[in-house]
């Protein structure tokens, strides 16, 4: 698993340092809200840690594996938009920009769907709005 690159300041766009921030929720500490775990989802493929990705997407759609794109540079992430469905359902749409060796930036936008479960929020599935790269199983990145 990959470090942050900079510790000053999380990966997922925050202002806050790594440890204060994701890696609360790197650590065990479960994510309050759907947002804050698509923000540490996003940190996790930063730092290819598969574990914590596969821990937080739901068992009715996780991969068996996550693929990583050693050249993958991770450029930043933004939010669109975030809503609450109702307690057990939440919607976030992000983008997220990346670069591949040495091409050009691409950016993946996508709104994911989330459910809470015993209190925990999953990662369920997401629908690509535009450039989003899939796994080999078919499902989202991120």
């Amino acid at each position: 698993m990959r470090k942050p690159e900079v510790e000053t300041h999380c990966p997922c766009g925050s202002t806050l340092e790594y440890a204060n921030c994701c890696g609360r929720f790197h650590g065990g500490e479960a994510a309050p809200t759907a947002e804050a775990l698509m923000r540490s989802r996003y940190t996790a493929f930063t730092m290819q840690n598969e574990a914590y990705l596969l821990s937080t997407w739901h068992p009715s759609t996780r991969p068996q594996t996550i693929p990583f794109e050693a050249a993958t540079k991770w450029l930043g992430l933004t939010i669109k938009d975030s809503k609450v469905i109702d307690a057990h359902h939440a919607e976030v749409e992000f983008i997220a920009r990346y670069r591949v060796g040495g091409a050009s930036a691409a950016r993946g936008h996508e709104r994911s769907r989330f459910v809470r479960e015993a209190g925990t929020w999953l990662y369920l599935d997401g629908k690509i709005v535009d450039g989003m790269t899939m796994d080999s199983s078919g499902h989202t990145r991120l």
